[in-house]
C-alpha cells in the first residue's frame, strides 16, 4: 500500500505542477499568435485546467476502471463548486460581472440535466458519449464566436492583465506546453495506478476513490488559479475557472471516457452524486445572478459551500466503510 500511496502523492504533485506549466505555456503561445484574451480565457485556459481530468479519465477508461473515470469527472465538478469556490469566497467575496459567464451558467445547468438524463438507465453508451462530445463541439464553436466578437467583457480585461504580467517568449511558451503535456501523461498514469491499488487494498469501489482522492487531486490546479485570481481582485477569472472546468468535465471528460469504452454506471451515481452536482450547479446560478442580476458569493455563502463539501465527503466515507 505504501508504494500506491507514494504513487498517488507523487502523481498529484506532478499533476498540479505540469498543469500549471501547460496552462501558462498554452495561454502565452495563443497570445503570441494574436488570439483575443477572452477567447484565451474561455477556451485555452479551460482546456488547460481540465487537462488533468481528461487524461486521468482517459487512462482510467483504457484500464477498464470506469468508476475512476466517472468519479473523477463528477467529483471534480462537486469539488470545484463546493470546495474551490467555498475556499475562494472565504478569502474574499466573489462578484460575477462577466456577461459571458452569466450566459455559460444556464448552459452548465442544461449540460448537467443532459448528464442525468443519459445515466437514468445505468449505462453510458458510446452513443451517449458521442452526443456529449457533439454538444462539446457546439459549445466550443459558441465560445470561439463569443471570444472573437465580445472584446469589452470584464473577463477579457482580467485575462489581458494576466497575459501582460506573465508574458514570456514564444520559444519558452512552446517548451512549457511540451513539458507540461509529457509530465501530465506520466503523472495521470501514476495517479490512476495508485488509486486502483488503494481501492483494492481498502476494499472500496474505484468510484469512491475517483470521487474523493482523484477528484480532489485533479481539481487542485483550479483551486490554485482561483485563489490566486481572487487575491488579485480578478473575480471573473476565479468563477470562470470553475464554470469552464465543469463544462469540460461533464462533456469532454465523460465523453472521451465513454467513447473509449461504454460504462456501466453504479446506481449511487444517479441517486447520490448527480443530485448533489445538480443542486450545487443550480445554487451557483442563483448566487451568481443574484436578485437584481448581479450576485456575489459572500464569506457566509462560501462557508455554506465548504460545509456542503465536507458533508458530502463524509457521506461517501460512511457509505464506503459503514
Amino acid at each position: 500500500m505504501m508504494t500506491a500511496l507514494a504513487a498517488i502523492v507523487g502523481g498529484l504533485i506532478l499533476l498540479v505542477w505540469s498543469a500549471d506549466r501547460f496552462v501558462e505555456g498554452s495561454a502565452a503561445t495563443a497570445r503570441h499568435f494574436g488570439m483575443p484574451p477572452l477567447l484565451i480565457g474561455m477556451v485555452i485556459v479551460g482546456f488547460g485546467t481540465s487537462a488533468p481530468e481528461m487524461l486521468v479519465s482517459t487512462m482510467a477508461a483504457l484500464q477498464n476502471t470506469p468508476g475512476i473515470a466517472l468519479g473523477n469527472a463528477y467529483g471534480s465538478n462537486i469539488t470545484n463548486i463546493a470546495l474551490i469556490l467555498g475556499v475562494t469566497a472565504l478569502i474574499g467575496p466573489i462578484a460575477v460581472h462577466s456577461r459571458v459567464l452569466q450566459k455559460e451558467l444556464p448552459m452548465l445547468i442544461a449540460v448537467t440535466a443532459l448528464a442525468a438524463f443519459q445515466l437514468r438507465d445505468g449505462e453510458l453508451s458510446r452513443l451517449d458519449a458521442w452526443v456529449l462530445l457533439g454538444v462539446f463541439g457546439a459549445l466550443m464553436a459558441w465560445s470561439i464566436g463569443q471570444g472573437l466578437r465580445q472584446r469589452a467583457d470584464t473577463l477579457s480585461g482580467e485575462m489581458e492583465r494576466e497575459l501582460v504580467v506573465h508574458a514570456i517568449p514564444l520559444a519558452r511558451a512552446l517548451s512549457l506546453v511540451a513539458l507540461g503535456l509529457v509530465v501530465l501523461l506520466i503523472s495521470s498514469r501514476l495517479l490512476v495506478w495508485g488509486a486502483v491499488e488503494i481501492a483494492r487494498d481498502l476494499g472500496v469501489s474505484d468510484l469512491i476513490i475517483g470521487l474523493t482522492i482523484v477528484a480532489l487531486g485533479t481539481s487542485l490546479p483550479e483551486l490554485a488559479s482561483s485563489v490566486a485570481a481572487i487575491r488579485k481582485g480578478e473575480d471573473d477569472i476565479a468563477v470562470g475557472n470553475v464554470i469552464g472546468s465543469n463544462l469540460f468535465n461533464t462533456l469532454a471528460v465523460v465523453g472521451i471516457a465513454g467513447a473509449i469504452r461504454p460504462i456501466d454506471v453504479a446506481p449511487e451515481v444517479f441517486s447520490r452524486d448527480i443530485p448533489v452536482m445538480s443542486l450545487l450547479t443550480v445554487a451557483l446560478f442563483i448566487i451568481s445572478n443574484g436578485i437584481r442580476g448581479q450576485g456575489r458569493i459572500t464569506r457566509p455563502g462560501g462557508a455554506v459551500l465548504l460545509a456542503g463539501y465536507f458533508a458530502y465527503t463524509t457521506l461517501l466515507i460512511v457509505n464506503a466503510f459503514g
